[in-house]
Parts: C-alpha cells; structure tokens; sequence
C-alpha cells in the first residue's frame, strides 16, 4: 500500500481546542504550515543538470544498494474498469501523464560519489492487453493477479528505468484491470490518488468526448523541491522539531520484542509476505461513531488499537510505531508527483493498565505533536538520536501503521485497490496498511517472513478485530481486560492440551511405598555411596528405629524437622526417618553460610534437627529443640525398634519443606506433600516406566528439588540410587567415570551441568553412558543446541532426552518434552512441552486474562502438583497461590515464568517475568542479592542482572560506595559468603557513583554499563605472572573470566569465577601443562601462585587426580553400622 496524508477531519471533534482542531485539520489535509515558520519561496529551475535526491528518497535509494535482489519498495496499485474501453486512448492518456510529470521519466545515477536523480526528456508506455476470455471465468481473476504479481516480483534497475511497469489485462468483454508496478522513490499515495488517478480519468474522459484536457501546467517541478528541502535544513524550524523530537525519544528507546515464530537475522533480509485485512462495514461505522464521540479522528483510534494489539502481544508499556505524513504542507507541492512522506514516530505510554478511552486522549495528544513536528525528515532525527544500530532491525520502531482517506470518485466505472498483489517484501516486522472504503475499512498486514509464519499473522489479524470488537462494544474496559481471543481459540487453551489421562489416583504417602519395595524386596540393593552399599531392607530398619526416636521426641504430621547431613546413606536414612515419624523433613545443607541456616532453622522452629556431630556447632538451635545427630546418637538410634511405625499421615500432609530464594533478602519455604509428590511418579509413569532395573544418580543437593524427584524415582520402583559426593559432582570427568562404572540408566541434569559433561562424553565416544535409557533435564532453560555434539554420538532414541520444566511450588516437575534431533538442530527456543497430565498450564496476562497461542505471558499452573503454600507467609501465599479464574474452587500457581502457547500446542519457555532468575540450575532471585549488599555498611544501593557473554552467564553486582572509602570486591566476597550460597554470589562488581534512574525513577538496567575487562578493585596488589605456570594459569582466567589483567595473588573467585568455571579450569591446565589436579585444589589454593605451586608439586610426584573414582570391591553397610564409609 501507498502512504498518504493520514486519516480524515471529523466534524467538529468534542475534546480540541478551536486552535488544535484547524491545526489537525491542515494536517490531514497537506495544507501549508503557518505563516510565521513558512520558509523562504520555492524556485523553479529549468536547467537540465542532474538534481540531488530528496531525504527521503535517499533513503529508499539507500535501502535499494543493501537488497537490490528485494523488491522492498515496489509498490502496487489495481485500477478495475467496467464498460467498453479504448485501449488506445487509455495508452495516450497515460502517456500524456509522463509528459506532465517529470517522476515518470526519473531514473538515479551516481556523480562525483553521491546518487543524483536524472529527469528524462521523454518516455512512453505501450498497453498491450492480455485477452483472458478463453480461460473459464472463475479462473481468469487469479490467473490476472498471477500475471500482475510477475511483473511487481522483479526489482526496478534504479540507474536504467523506467520505475514503472503496467499489466493491463482483459478479464470480459466489459471488464479490465490495469496493473501498475512502481517503485516508491518517484512516487506517493497522495500522487497516486490525488494527483495520477483522477488525472488519467480526466485525460480519458477528454479525449474520449473530443475535448481539451484543460490541466493545469506546474509551477515547480519535484527537483525544485528537492534542491529546496536540501537548503532549508539549516533554518530555525528544523531546530524546533529536533528539539521536539530529542525530547521524546532520547536516551534508551524500547525494542518491540513481539514472540516470533523464527529468531531475528543478524542482518534484515526483508523477506515478507501479506495477509488481507476486512473490517464488516457494521464494525467500520462503529469505530468511526467512536472516534467522533472521543473527539478523535479514525486514523488515531486505528493508531490505538494498534499498539494495544502490541502492549498485549510484547507486554511493554512503552510502544513506539511509525508512520508517514504527507509532507505537503505548502501549496506548491499540491500538483506534483514525487515522494514527499516523511516518518514520524508515535510513542505512547500505556502504563496502569488505562481504559482505551484513556489511551486515546493519549494518543491524540502524542500524534497531534508529531504533525506539529515533522518538519524534520525521519534521517535527521535518527542522526540526531544516534540510536544503536542494529542491521537486525529497523531504527527507533519495528512497527508501521498508516490510514488512506477516502477516495475521490474515479469516475462510475473505475474502481482502485491496493490490496491484490503480494511483492514478498516487507520493510517492517509488522506493517498494517488500511484505507477507508465506503464499504468498510479494508488493507493488508506486511510481515517479516524472516520472524513471522503466516498462521500466527493470521491469528494476530483475529486478534486485532476482537480487539475492534471489544473498544467499541465498551471503550472503557481496561485494556489489559479487552478481549482477543475467539471462541474456537479459548476453548482450545482451555480445554485443548490437559486431556491426557494419567494413572489413577494414588491414596499412599511416600514412605509407604517405599515400604512395600523394602518388605518384597529386602535384599535388593537401594544405594551406592563410594565402594558401599546399602539394602532396601537395612535402609527400612535404619529409618524405622529413626522414626521412632524422632516420634518419641514429638514428631508428628506436619511437625517441621531440620535435616543437616552430608551426601551419604545418612542422608536417606535421615529422610525417610522423618517422613516415617510423620514429619516433614527441612533440608538444610551444610555448605550453606550459617547465616542462612539459622534464618531457616528459627523460621520453621523444629523441635528436632537430625545431623551429624561434625555439622553440630554450625548449627544455631533455638530454644527447644534438640539436635539429633546420626553418628554421635548411633547407640540410642539403635535402641529403638526396626519395626515400622504405624502410619498417622494422609496423603495431605506436608513431606517437606524446601527454601528458595525470596525478593525480600529471605528465602521462603515451600510447603509440600506427600501427594503432591507421589501423583508426580504415578502421572508420569506411563511415559518413563521407571523400574527395579533402573540405576539413579543423587547428583544435586537435598536443597535442590531435583534430588525429590531424583531420590523417589528410584526407591519407589525398586531401582538403585547412586549417591555422588558433591565434590565428584562438580567434576565432569570423574562423574563420568560413576555413570560407565555404575551402568546408570537415568541421569537428571541441569543443561549447564550436562553441558560440562557432553565433552567428556565425546572423547570417550559415548562408551561411559552406553546404559543411559533417560537424560532427563531441569532446573532452567535448555538451549537444544548445545546438545548437537551428544546427538550426533547417540541419536535420540537411547537414550531418550526430556525437558521438563519444574518449579518447586507445583513439586519438581510440570511438563514433558522429548527432545529429537529435528530440535536440536533447529533454531527454536526452548520448548518444554505439555502439562503433565493431572496439571494445567495457562498463559496469562497480568489481569489474568488467556493470552492468545503465540503471544507471550506469564505461566500458571493449576492441578494436584501445587503445593500447599509458604510456610508462616500467609500474604506472600495469597498472591502467589491465586483462585483459578476458570475452575471455581481450585488453586493456580502464579510463576512469575514468561511463556508461550505454541500453533503445536507445546508451550515454550521464555525467561523471567521479574529479576529472578536460574543460576546453575538454582532459582535465584535478584532482590534478594541486592538486599544481603544492602546490609554492607560501605555501600549505599545495589543493582545485580545477569550478564551473558556467550559463553557464561555472570552474576554482575553494580554497586555505589557509602562516601568516599571504595570497598575492595575481596571484602564484598567474602561479606556475601557468609550469607550467601555461593551461586548467589556475583561474579563481577561494577562501582558507580550513581544508578542510571528511568523517568518513573525506577532502576534503568538497559543503561547500566558492561563489564570492562580491567582487573577488579581487589585486596591484593597486582604482581605479574613469573613463570610458565603461572603465565599458563593466568592467561586462562584472562580468557575464561574476561580479565584483562590477572595477577599471581588474584583469587579465581574473586575475579568471577565459580565452582562450574573451576571444572574447566581443570580441563584447561591439564591440556596446557599435561597434569591433572584435584578439582578441590583450586578451592585450597585459588591464587595463580598458590595453583602454580600445587602444579609443580602433583607434577612432581605424578600422581593421578585423587578425585578419581577407582574401582574397588564393595562393602555392604550393615544394620547399625559406625558410619558410612567414604
């Protein structure tokens, strides 16, 4: 479509001033600018020389040198005729019209480096038409449009012409259609339908009756204008509008970030397609009925709408489109065909969730104030604003909107469209073109075919005309409230992905289940720790005789009982003690900072904490309860009966009670139940069949859910549990070396963690994992991808690879995925799946309405996986554990996940809706960090995000020092290490003098700066590396971590590594230098001296990783046993 002036006058619009109204009026009308900022008069210069472009053909000129091969700027227009007609006289008519017009007969050139536009003494066009009447008649129109759309596919040759192709063809003996195919540097839709159109009808009438035209000859022609428009750049009306327009879009501008169906090219393509718009002619007169109540014009609720069609698909509150005025302001330019548009951007603010009557009193002001300035050619204002170039995206906005006006009467047998041809080009991502027609308002949306398939525009174009629906029907509904959805579409997200029946319904608690393995099956093995096993039936009497104790010490259902061990048989024991007393167990791991145990210990007050004697003085008890420890109170465990208790719990009872990070600087406890986690097992069985022959790993801390899932998954079914020691955990190469020893058949991993594991895995030619029947991922986003080196060695049917996504609230797990090589070697998101079959997932918009299949929002989950609550947070449980607004009386759980419903019905997963974020598999929220940094006494305010650099995501802790005394990132460190886990804790600290602030006075974390790679501000001077070990050592941190400088006394961690870095630090030296250490070793000796010295020293004795697992006879742990052996 061709853009014209905007819009249409109403008749006297309620709400404007008399000075606004007249200044709209000549807006929307190209009328001149007043008198007082008029510039100086247009010259008419006859000379024959080549003329400089326009600004805004330069543009177009510019955009033609990138994709020459795109027809981008072709443009077509339809011109039906009804009635016999002259083809000769329509051929003379026409080419009357090249006569007048000097457009016509423009081609581009370049001279001494810059593009020029040369104007032709003359050109002609022959009309030869294409006779259809031998096809049938239902197929002549299409093969028309086919014919049409040949002609329109091929790019113009702007140095060679002409800029303009016709297809005229003969559809019945009565009936033509002429075809024009024009590129838009010589031409706009005001000279289209103002000037060319009712001309060539004026010239065919005239000549058909004999007559004189009798036209008008110009005054200027378009290169007077565009030597004009080139001279007045300099005067005091383009600095008005600059300042207007710096005024409104300077600083960080958003990115319309609509859900595509394709990532963004680095480089825009402008590929596109299109789809027809047709608003019924009942819906058009109702919105222009509105506007007129509003007191606005059709073109500015069209505007309205749009970009609330936007808000609700982005969830951005500040929504930018463009689009074009006339650009013909003074009457010179009435008569004349060229390109005059210029771009202006609409910016609006729809924050508060407004009513839409509200958004239009806020778009009629912001759209009133780009006319009043646009002065200033849109490449000036980009120059201006110096935005950040992007050849991904177009500058400022993403989106173009645009309204033609009625037409004037071509006459009663021609008709115009601009709707029939498709040029497969698109200058936006989105584009909706519409005109005003007496039959209603109709158009066509350009996409970007690079970013959108046709069947999400195409539910983006129902979306928008429920939208139209819902504004007219009641224009002061909140417009997070108005509807999109159709009827087929919301029974569809309703009831269309949560039918898939699950086993039955299971009436037993965890442990009892447990139970009927131990009691069939006594002898089999239930766990692996080291070159040590344990029986299901001595782990049953162990926790039995545990259970009993802990019963006789006031234990009972839903009695909090705090749980410090390490990664042992202690730790299962320890569990199902607690569970079998009736308790719910609070995993409290000992590598966390005494700090936060003792926040989780006075917060949930248990009258019992089970540990072991090395963990006892780490432990703030509060007054009341007793510390049980396995090893020091072996003898009075052992006094007790092994015989089981019996059973006071219902399913409803709460299992345990697990702490994630909490906004406030609190972690928060999640209240689960026995049946939230038995139906897990029971509604996912008919896709795992987990069995007795199942070999597990406990890979992740007790802390962790994923150690829920990873733990019952094998004791429930019979399987065996291999416990792994944290530290072989954490070291890719010796895990790998548990999973070949141990024959595992299912390993649960967060990507990262696996990640680290696929190398390893490849250099072993897949032999260590050869019993793998699952790889079951959780815990944070999957980047398919990265899993394309473990594809091309096993395929993806053995063993078969899942993502499910999970939080703790709704117990572990929430979807399912199979993960096929088709996935993996795509370059789609990260898709996680259906529901599990006893959960539901909604998409929905913060007034909790459906949001539409494609369009991002939040992820909410109903079903028998949410959990109970938060322990002793009852408002903080009333937010989070919302009714569900579509099954009365039930619960959802409001995650705080973006996501997507996909055509597929699978969902995808799109990040955070807030600052919390994973880390390493953990949830961490951001809030929370940057309370504990609030409590330093050297800092006054703190802001933390998550930097990623390609190759890691950092933590990056941006800090203002408390006066003039700047404190060193070691003190900092070492300050959140005692509050702090240390996946909490940054890896990067950036000192500011101030926070960037928005205009709502909220943190700007766009503005806030990267991460230079200068050595932080640390305790210890910085003293280069001196030998070849240490150069070897520093020259990986540098890479590793983005330092620029690392010193010999630098610690690896205060420069911003971590654990998982530590993994590869290792890999990295012994390719370097030949010698593998420790894992622990660069925890003892984190500095680039204190690593070189322990590399001469294993180097020295060769000695081999003590980390590593070798094979060793097994021992069978006894009942009562003094202590599991390491």
């Amino acid at each position: 479509m061709v853009p014209g002036a905007r819009g249409t006058v109403t008749s006297d619009p309620t709400g404007l001033s008399e000075a606004k109204r007249a200044l709209l009026r000549k807006y929307l009308e190209g009328n001149a600018v007043p008198e007082q900022r008029r510039p100086r008069s247009i010259l008419r210069n006859d000379s024959n020389q080549p003329a400089p472009l326009s600004l805004g053909q330069q543009q177009l000129w510019l955009l033609a040198q990138l994709t020459p091969e795109v027809p981008v700027y072709n443009e077509c227009i339809t011109v039906g005729m009804r009635g016999p007609l002259d083809v000769n006289l329509l051929e003379e008519s026409f080419n009357e019209s090249m006569r007048r017009h000097e457009a016509w007969r423009t081609t581009f050139s370049m001279e001494d480096g810059r593009p020029v536009q040369v104007v032709h003494a003359s050109a002609s066009i022959e009309l030869l038409p294409i006779d259809l009447r031998g096809m049938p008649r239902g197929q002549r129109e299409a093969e028309a449009v086919k014919l049409a759309t040949q002609q329109a596919l091929i790019p113009f040759d702007l140095v060679t012409g002409p800029l303009i192709r016709t297809t005229l063809v003969r559809l019945d003996d009565n009936e033509y259609k002429l075809f024009l195919a024009m590129h838009h540097i010589i031409f706009d839709g005001f000279a289209i339908h103002s000037i060319f159109l009712p001309e060539l009808a004026h010239l065919y009438q005239s000549l058909s009756r004999g007559e004189p035209s009798l036209l008008p000859a110009q005054s200027i022609r378009y290169t007077d204008y565009a030597r004009w428009q080139r001279e007045t750049l300099t005067q005091d009306e383009l600095k008005r509008s600059l300042d207007y327009w710096r005024s409104r879009l300077g600083g960080s501008l958003p990115i319309l970030e609509l859900p595509t169906d394709h990532p963004r090219p680095k480089l825009q393509s402008h590929r596109g397609g299109m789809l027809w718009v047709t608003l019924p002619p009942s819906l058009s007169g109702a919105l222009k009925e509105l506007s007129r109540a509003q007191g606005v014009t059709l073109f500015m609720t069209l505007v309205a709408a749009f970009q609330t069609l936007l808000y609700r698909y982005a969830h951005q509150e500040d929504v930018l489109v463009g689009t074009a005025t006339a650009g013909r302001k003074r009457s010179e330019f009435e008569g004349i065909v060229g390109y005059f548009l210029n771009v202006v951007v609409l910016r609006t603010d729809l924050s508060g969730n407004p009513t839409f009557a509200e958004v239009l009193k806020r778009v009629r002001e912001v759209t009133l104030g780009a006319y009043d300035h646009d002065d200033a050619p849109f490449e000036y204002v980009v120059r201006e604003l110096q935005p950040e170039r992007d050849l991904s995206q177009n500058p400022i906005f993403q989106a173009m909107i645009s309204l033609e006006p009625p037409l004037a009467p071509l006459g009663p047998d021609w008709t115009l469209s601009q709707v029939d041809i498709d040029t497969g080009a698109a200058k936006f991502d989105l584009s909706l073109e519409l005109d005003d027609r007496e039959e209603g308002i109709v158009g066509r949306l350009q996409y970007s075919s690079d970013l959108f398939e046709p069947d999400t525009v195409s539910r983006m174009l129902d979306h928008f005309k429920m939208l139209l629906e819902g504004i007219v029907a009641n224009p002061n509904q909140n417009i997070d409230h108005l509807p999109l959805l159709t009827q087929l579409e919301r029974r569809q997200l309703l009831d269309g992905h949560h039918d898939t029946p699950g086993d039955h319904v299971e009436e037993r608690c965890i442990h009892e289940m447990f139970e009927e393995q131990a009691v069939q099956y006594p002898d089999r093995v239930a766990a692996v720790f080291e070159n040590a096993s344990m029986s299901y039936g001595d782990l049953n009497r162990r926790a039995n005789q545990l259970a009993s104790l802990l019963r006789k010490s006031g234990v009972g259902p839903d009695v909090p009982v705090g749980l410090c061990v390490d990664r042992s048989f202690d730790l299962l024991v320890g569990i199902l003690g607690i569970l079998k007393a009736g308790g719910a167990y609070v995993p409290l791991d000992p590598i966390y900072p005494p700090d936060r145990l003792g926040l989780m210990i006075r917060d949930t007050a248990p009258p019992v904490v089970v540990s072991q004697e090395r963990f006892a003085e780490s432990l703030p008890l509060p007054p009341g309860s007793r510390l049980l420890c396995l090893d020091q109170d072996r003898d009075a465990i052992a006094a007790e009966s092994s015989d089981a208790l019996e059973c006071t719990l219902r399913p409803h009872n709460i299992a345990y009670i697990m702490y994630t990070s909490g906004s406030t600087g609190s972690p928060k406890g999640v209240l689960v139940t026995h049946a939230n986690v038995v139906r897990l097992f029971t509604s996912t069985n008919a896709w795992f069949r987990f069995n007795c022959h199942d070999v597990w790993t406990l890979v992740h801390s007790y802390a962790f859910d994923f150690s829920v899932w990873e733990m019952w998954g094998a004791l429930l079914y019979g399987g065996r549990l291999v416990i792994v020691p944290r530290a072989v955990s954490r070291s890719p190469e010796t895990l790998y070396q548990v999973l070949e020893r141990e024959r595992v058949t299912v390993l649960n991993q967060t990507p990262k963690a696996f990640a680290q594991l696929i190398p390893v895995d490849v250099d072993a030619r897949g032999a260590g994992t050869s019993a793998l029947r699952l790889v079951i991922f959780g815990g944070e986003a999957l980047d398919f991808q990265s899993l394309r080196p473990w594809i091309h060695i096993h395929g993806d049917q053995r063993p078969v690879l899942i993502n499910m996504y999970g939080i703790t609230e709704t117990t572990v797990h929430v979807t399912y995925y199979h993960v096929t090589a088709r996935d993996v070697e795509g370059s789609g998101g990260s898709i996680i799946g259906a529901p599990i079959p006893d959960l539901r997932i909604y998409i929905l918009n913060q007034a909790q309405q459906l949001m539409p299949i494609g369009a991002t929002g939040e992820i909410y989950v109903g079903g028998a996986g949410v959990a109970r609550g938060y322990f002793n947070l009852p408002d903080l449980t009333a937010d989070r554990f919302v009714p569900d607004p579509f099954r009365p009386g039930e619960r959802l759980y409001r995650s705080g996940d973006i996501g997507r419903v996909m055509s597929t019905g699978q969902i995808e997963y799109k990040g955070r809706i807030d600052d919390q974020v994973k880390v390493r598999g953990f949830r961490v929220e951001l809030g929370e960090i940057e309370a504990i940094l609030m409590q330093h006494p050297g800092l006054s305010t703190s802001a933390v995000v998550v930097r990623n650099d390609g190759r890691k995501e950092t933590l990056v802790a941006y800090v203002v020092a408390r006066g003039s005394q700047v404190p060193a990132v070691t003190t900092l460190r070492s300050f959140l290490a005692q509050k702090l886990p240390d996946y909490m804790i940054p890896g990067a600290y950036v000192f500011l003098p101030a926070l960037p602030l928005s205009e709502n006075g909220k943190v700007d974390r766009a503005s806030l700066p990267a991460v230079d790679r200068e050595r932080p501000a640390l305790a210890t001077n910085f003293i280069p590396a001196r030998t070849r070990a240490e150069r070897a050592i520093s020259d990986i941190w540098s890479d590793m971590l983005d330092v620029e400088r690392v010193g010999v006394h630098d610690s690896f961690f205060d420069l911003g590594g971590d654990s998982l870095l530590a993994t590869q630090v290792v890999s990295r030296l012994a390719s370097v230098l030949g010698v593998r250490l420790p894992m622990r070793v660069v925890f003892e000796q984190p500095s680039v001296a204190g690593l070189a010295a322990a590399l001469e020293e294993y180097a020295g004795r060769g000695r081999n990783d003590e980390g590593t697992i070798q094979a060793r006879p097994r021992r069978v742990v006894k009942p009562n046993a003094e202590k599991s052996h390491r």
